[in-house]
């Protein structure tokens, strides 16, 4: 969770949790299976993904769904109350157990898997009676923790130079968990292996940088599947003394790297540009990096795209599922002026596009591409083609060939490609393109859009 978000919400704010970790020898690093795509429901109930998994996600072929803390914790309707949690029971505003179990459920039959949003790095700030009933107050959570599982440090990090300062501190004054300690360490592995005795089938695990690598292994290895999925959030700064690297052996980190870089080329410079992104960009390994357009903190404080910038968050969603690197995240939130306000409707969504849920995870240009990604599975890059500005098209072996025009005119060319001769359907906007024996095709791109063509689909 961003550092500014989080100061924003009154030095309150949002969720940062963070997951054991493993030796590289056990870690699963990616999603494991052939579907990588995860759409994150953010802030969505239970039941709301429940219904999602079978009305739109299994069908269009993501791989997994990740939904918010499920624990309770304090009351309010900021988004950030998901992340002060309070107790370990799952009784948050977005569903109690039998909700969570019955999504679960839901979700594996749409062949859907289920990632948890998991929130272990810290407790609450203040004191009151949280979403499930408990009582609490600062540093004394009744029946699971007290002050003697804090770190001794109770001040508020300010020195992100300072490694001690960084994971012994308070992140924004919320209570920090000493997870060097036994019984941490044994409490936070029991939460998570209840999740996992739900059927999760990994973890998302936020603020990362404040819980030192080897107490995460250590709380890993205790699970009743140590080498489960999970991704962690480690965010990237030249100069820190707690940098994503020293987490790779735990499973995936999020390069926030690659959504700080989208939104600069795609508001500023050339997407001539990525046509070696990412390791050539000096991120982490393509095997490790769990990546994303944006996400629940960075669409607020304005460090990626967001939803409210058109044609460039599309074309950027469309990129990220074309291109092959890392494993991506699709955001897909609700509009918001106010950065700290809660879900619409206490997270209820009756339908996509109503009562201001934005659902980018169904928007035609970016769903299509779910699929795209998974028929061209494994497939380097191949016939790349740029213009020197902004319009590049690119081959994923011979099972799949995208272009994007984010030129302010029409483009019309002739593309080569590795594909097979024959007729495919350009699943952007569901029109037929007829490839010849020699791999060619003629097309016409307008202002700001996508093609994209994929072994297997030849009608529409």
């Amino acid at each position: 969770m961003a550092r500014k978000a989080l100061a924003v919400s009154l030095a309150l704010a949002a969720g940062l949790t963070v997951p054991p970790a493993v030796s590289p020898t056990t870690a699963a690093a990616s999603p494991p299976g052939t579907k990588d795509v995860t759409a994150v429901l953010f802030e969505w109930k239970f039941d709301s993904v429940a219904r999602e998994c079978t009305n739109t996600l299994g069908p269009a072929g993501y791989g997994y769904v990740q939904v918010s803390p499920p624990a309770e914790h304090i009351q309010g309707s900021q988004w950030w109350t998901s992340y002060q949690p309070v107790s370990y029971k799952i009784a948050g505003r977005l569903g109690d157990a039998t909700a969570f179990q019955n999504m679960i459920n839901t979700c594996h039959t749409a062949g859907v898997k289920v990632v948890v949003d998991t929130v272990v790095n810290h407790m609450s700030a203040g004191s009151g009676t949280g979403t499930g009933g408990s009582a609490y107050t600062k540093y004394n959570y009744p029946g699971l923790y007290s002050s003697y599982d804090m770190d001794d440090c109770t001040a508020t990090i300010t020195d992100y130079t300072n490694r001690a300062n960084v994971q012994n501190c308070e992140l924004v004054g919320l209570a920090d968990l000493d997870t060097g300690e036994e019984y941490v360490r044994k409490t936070i592995a029991g939460y998570m292996n209840t999740l996992l005795g739900y059927g999760a089938d990994g973890f998302r695990v936020d603020a990362v940088k404040h819980i030192p690598a080897a107490d995460l292994a250590n709380i890993k290895s205790r699970l009743t599947n140590p080498s489960v999925y999970w991704k962690q959030e480690v965010i990237y700064a030249s100069g820190e003394a707690v940098q994503p690297t020293e987490y790779t052996g735990n499973g995936d980190v999020q390069e926030f790297r690659y959504a700080y870089d989208l939104k600069r080329v795609f508001n500023n410079e050339n997407l001539a540009y990525l046509k070696n992104y990412g390791e050539g960009w000096g991120y982490l390994n393509s095997s490790v990096a769990g990546v994303f357009v944006d996400n629940h903190d960075t669409e607020r404080n304005g460090s990626t795209l967001n939803y409210k910038d058109g044609a460039n968050y599309t074309l950027a969603n469309v990129f990220m599922l074309a291109y092959p690197y890392g494993a991506p995240d699709i955001n897909s939130g609700y509009e918001w002026s106010d950065a700290d306000a809660g879900p619409p409707g206490g997270g209820t969504v009756n339908a996509c596009w109503q009562d201001g849920w934005k659902c980018q995870h169904a928007w035609p240009e970016i769903k299509a591409m779910v699929a795209f990604r998974n028929a061209t599975r494994g497939e380097s890059v191949t016939n790349w083609w740029d213009n020197g500005g902004d319009a590049i098209a690119f081959g994923r072996g011979a099972k799949g060939y995208v272009a994007i025009n984010h030129e302010s005119g029409s483009l019309t060319r002739t593309y080569q490609t590795s594909l097979t001769a024959g007729t495919y359907c350009n699943v952007q906007n569901n029109t037929g393109v007829t490839v010849d024996s020699s791999g060619r095709f003629t097309a016409t791109l307008g202002a700001n859009t996508a093609l994209a063509l994929y072994s297997g689909k030849s009608t529409c």
